[in-house]
């Protein structure tokens, strides 16, 4: 069968539609792993998908009063764009059934290529029950998304390439995996032709199919998947990506969100091109065999494979990037509730850059602080952490807790009936590494802080709500501090925001 997949894949009509896409070098990336990281600039195809390969190949082949009578497919979005291509370039009628879960962007861009389409269901699983149905009432030709031989054999174009475009030592290539066809069509003409290349697929921890049937040994069909990377959101591999991937495919690898969001910012940085998080994988896939591995200096390829990002997600992706990689912690810490114990708590963080600060009064006693920092690697945090506690503040790192990165972070704050005298301030001030502890530490330590909230937005100012609790002896003196102070200030304690929910 690999025999018959080469003869396959050097025969294909992919590129009637697709463009050879560039290998290029990724030198931040490289110094970063260790490794010579070459990137299949596959996000550069018509359809900003590898998808197009497949799916024109499987319906060039066609013949051609089958192909008269139309074509359908089940698609969560790049594979839907390939169809819708491939259909207006043959002259065809596609009809595609997308799960409503779908990006707008993807189904716009299909809709853009004149392609039916018709949502239904909340998963690629539910899409493809429906499209099957459909394609017996219409008899209308089936194009596989992934398992399929010519859908396979058209994606195998990609190794093809790779081999063509690098002649040196590959010691890996990595490669996303959701029905598995990707993999497949790469594995099946790489091991024919270069069998010492290591073909490594990734996949998101909550779609993991294919590594949970490779370890079984059978298909696996998975109860849920996760949405995030929804181009791989399969619940069960393909009977014949499955078949090659076990006779070809030489490891897998499971990353999580965050995982991905860093590799999404690592490409962005690297090319300026912003990756959907299923076209991001094989990235987030060679960093963490990278950071696993003993292996230095080797040469390894990762397929780009998609770049159909919806614009909203992006408000995610810059939210969790920085701790996929590494470069944030999230702490829990407790401190008495007293005046300057916000001063004692920043001298203890030291220089490092605040990412967030989140705090409201709660009792007497204690304050407790929800608050980010930037660090250099997740050792940095363990030692942060160790010497919170030595002080003898309560300390916890939540930097791998879902609840508090989704929701907590967010949700720090509520209402304090006991405070009658409360005065609550924003201010701006210029953003700059240190511009917090400052800002701190220029505040009267006279009055009791009794809310506070900084987000780092990486914009050029940082913003910053104070609550302070300072009798009504004292006002006039509150008045001189924020007149005679540098930064921008405006007094919020007559804001109705306030009174409804923090007053």
């Amino acid at each position: 069968m690999a025999i018959d997949y080469l003869r396959r894949i050097l025969t294909s009509r992919v590129y009637e539609a697709a463009v050879e896409t560039p290998l290029e070098g990724a030198p931040r990336l490289s110094s970063l792993l260790g490794h010579n990281l070459l990137l299949k600039r596959e996000d550069l195809q018509p359809v900003r998908s590898f998808k197009i390969r497949g799916a024109y190949n499987r319906m060039a082949l066609l013949p051609p009063a089958t192909l008269r009578q139309g074509v359908i497919c089940a698609s969560a979005g790049n594979h839907a764009q390939g169809v819708a291509f491939a259909a207006q370039r043959l002259g065809c009628r596609a009809l595609i059934v997308m799960p409503v879960t779908t990006p707008r962007i993807k189904v716009a861009a299909v809709e853009a290529r004149g392609a039916q389409i018709e949502l239904y269901g909340d998963s690629y699983d539910d899409a493809y029950t429906r499209s099957l149905t459909l394609a017996r009432e219409h008899a209308l030709a089936y194009v596989h998304p992934y398992d399929h031989v010519d859908v396979i054999a058209g994606q195998g174009t990609i190794g093809m390439e790779i081999l063509r475009q690098h002649g040196g030592p590959i010691h890996a290539i990595f490669a996303a995996v959701g029905g598995g066809g990707l993999l497949s069509g790469i594995a099946a003409y790489v091991k024919s032709v270069r069998p010492e290349i290591r073909l490594i697929g990734v996949e998101p921890r909550d779609s993991a199919a294919m590594t949970v049937s490779l370890k079984q040994g059978k298909r696996v069909k998975l109860p849920s998947v996760g949405l995030f990377a929804d181009g791989v959101a399969v619940r069960q591999v393909g009977r014949e990506t499955f078949r090659v991937c076990r006779e070809w495919v030489d490891d897998m690898i499971v990353v999580d969100n965050d995982d991905i969001c860093a590799a999404i910012k690592d490409v962005f940085e690297e090319t300026r091109s912003i990756l959907e998080p299923a076209g991001a994988l094989a990235v987030a896939g060679a960093k963490a065999w990278a950071e696993r591995s003993r292996e230095r200096s080797k040469t390894l390829v990762a397929v780009a494979c998609g770049a159909n990002m919806n614009f909203d997600r992006l408000r995610f992706v810059a939210e969790r990037a920085e701790i996929g990689e590494r470069r944030e912690a999230l702490l829990a810490v407790t401190i008495p509730e007293r005046p300057g114990s916000f001063r004692e708590f920043c001298r203890l963080v030291g220089a490092r850059n605040i990412t967030e600060f989140n705090y409201r009064y709660a009792d007497p006693t204690h304050a407790r602080v929800f608050v980010g920092l930037s660090v250099q690697h997740r050792e940095e945090a363990g030692a942060l952490l160790k010497s919170l506690q030595q002080a003898g503040l309560e300390a916890l790192d939540l930097t791998d807790n879902e609840l508090a990165k989704s929701h907590v972070r967010h949700l720090v704050g509520g209402r304090a009936p006991g405070l009658r005298a409360e005065v609550l301030c924003r201010f701006e001030f210029p953003e700059r590494p240190g511009a917090l502890m400052q800002f701190l530490t220029g505040m009267d330590p006279q009055w009791n802080i009794t809310l506070f909230h900084y987000r780092n937005h990486g914009a050029d100012f940082g913003r910053v709500l104070v609550g302070f609790d300072v009798p009504l002896g004292q006002r006039a003196a509150l008045r001189r501090f924020l007149r005679d102070t540098r930064y921008r200030n405006w007094d919020e304690t007559d804001n109705p925001a306030y009174a409804l929910f923090l007053g």
